[in-house]
């Protein structure tokens, strides 16, 4: 007779909240902060491109620049980490931010934002990546826990980004610029005050520059990576298109990804892992992909209102993508969680970069205002198909923390 394995109990957000110590709260409440970039200026696209007499593949770049340094910068994070340590890099990537935001609400150009949004893209790799690392070490309760933990983070960013350029942007378009360096100033205080100082590292091996890509190397991490890449670009596809096709003002489209980024947040914590419980975090996040791509091509009709509902019911599956990619990859390599965090970002990323840059080119070149939604249904059955040739693992015991995790948590 044949074994079959106890199925993996995974972690509930009502237990990951207890207990965790105060360094865990003020990374989160600052990761809140940090992903609250990534929305924050889709309700005022329309604005800028109006306001600065810029074209919709300009303003789109605003994600383009912001995500292309990202991705380049990830590859520094563990380096930077092991070097200065993980308090001072994340306070250094915040800081970043607070400096981009401020000269943002300033900028009299598209130009000059497409710049300054780089330079915010550099501070929030060296904060992402660092963050992620630092939360898996510190948190109380396993890996998992902590995941839903960051997970959690990044769905209320997610979800607060659009309410307040929203709100802001009703106002100015400056406002959602100045708003996020004041807010991201409070978290830059809160981690130099109340995050413990970086500790002797002469215990922990040195990591250089090439190593997140080594970590590549590791098949199931590769895998993973590329589909989160593919994933990452239909994702992204949603963010930067779907306000260009409804074409309505900043509280309306505020109001719409508000409701996407909740439903992102509640879905990741909530829905992701009894979708993990009942086909793994490998069958859940194929099967939630294969959604994705259903809903994009149902929104690539163009109706308004199917548009709109396609938006907020994609946050529902991104919530469950978001958690089980992120879990499957730190679980999958071999090597320091902080590198293989590293290499799968850089990859994650770098699928969101290219369709930010691409998404208002794909649109001109085909002469139809829903093809990037064809092309990201498309990326999204790649996604699919890099999960399906990635091999099945046993199941980790979710309340085991990694030594290497610890450590950096420690540092």
């Amino acid at each position: 007779m044949t074994n079959v394995a106890a199925p993996q109990q995974h972690a509930k957000l009502a237990d990951a909240l207890k207990g965790q110590p105060k360094s865990v709260w003020v990374t989160a409440f600052a990761a809140v902060i940090a992903f609250m970039g990534i929305g924050l200026v889709d309700p005022i696209l329309n604005v800028l491109t109006e306001s600065l007499g810029a074209e919709p593949s300009q303003t789109t770049l605003l994600f383009g620049s912001y995500l292309g340094v990202q991705v380049v910068a990830m590859l520094l994070t563990g380096m930077m980490s092991y070097r200065f340590g993980a308090k001072r890099t994340l306070v250094a990537g915040l800081v970043l931010i607070v400096i981009a935001a401020g000269f943002c609400a300033a900028a009299g150009d598209i130009e000059t934002l497409v710049w300054l949004r780089a330079l915010w893209g550099l501070g929030n790799a060296f904060f992402i990546a660092t963050a992620l690392s630092v939360i898996v070490g510190a948190a109380a309760g396993g890996q998992q826990g902590a995941i839903l933990l960051y997970e959690a983070a990044l769905g209320v960013g997610l979800a607060i980004g659009p309410l307040l350029g929203a709100v802001l942007g009703s106002i100015t378009w400056r406002g959602p610029f100045a708003g996020t360096a004041i807010l991201m100033a409070v978290g830059a205080i809160l981690c130099v005050s109340m995050l413990e100082k970086d500790k002797d590292k002469s215990h922990r091996q040195p990591v250089r520059l090439v190593d997140p890509l080594l970590a590549l190397r590791n098949r199931n991490l590769l895998l993973t990576s590329i589909g989160s890449a593919f994933y990452t670009a239909a994702f992204f596809a949603i963010i930067a298109w779907a306000p260009f096709v409804l074409d309505e003002g900043a509280l309306f489209i505020g109001f719409v990804f508000f409701g996407w980024g909740l439903c992102v947040a509640v879905s990741g914590v909530v829905l992701a892992p009894k979708v993990a419980g009942w086909l793994g975090e490998r069958g859940g996040a194929i099967a939630a992909v294969v959604l994705y791509a259903v809903i994009l091509l149902a929104m690539s009709t163009g109706i308004k209102s199917v548009v709109v509902a396609g938006v907020v019911v994609s946050g529902i599956v991104s919530g469950v993508l978001n958690t089980l990619f992120t879990g499957s990859a730190m679980s999958a390599g071999s090597g320091p969680r902080a590198v293989n965090s590293a290499g799968y970002n850089f990859l994650r990323w770098l699928g969101g970069a290219a369709s930010a840059i691409l998404v208002g080119h794909v649109a001109e070149w085909f002469g139809n205002v829903s093809a990037p939604f064809w092309a990201a249904a498309a990326c999204s059955l790649v996604a699919a198909g890099m999960l399906l040739l990635r091999k099945r693992e046993a199941p980790a015991d979710p309340h085991t923390v990694p030594a290497d995790a610890a450590a950096i948590g420690a540092d």
